[in-house]
């Protein structure tokens, strides 16, 4: 052991930037529970539109665990 770090740097960053994804993605689900129950019946409306924030958020992740590997 002298010291040294082995691996790649690129894979920390994606660990760093995959926390914003998961907190996007707690924060969409917490707001549709909230909002089904407060208005139970706006459930349909609702779930589409979680889901498409979903969609969208894990995008941004698997987009950058791409470059990651990519970049490396």
């Amino acid at each position: 052991m002298d010291g040294t770090i082995n691996g790649s740097l690129n894979m920390i960053g994606y660990g760093l930037a995959a926390i914003g994804p998961g907190v996007g993605i707690g924060l969409i689900f917490a707001a549709y529970i909230n909002g089904v129950a407060r208005q139970p019946e706006a459930r349909g409306v609702l779930q589409g539109i979680a889901i498409l924030g979903f969609a969208l958020a894990e995008a941004l992740a698997i987009i950058g665990i791409g470059l990651a590997f990519v970049l490396s």
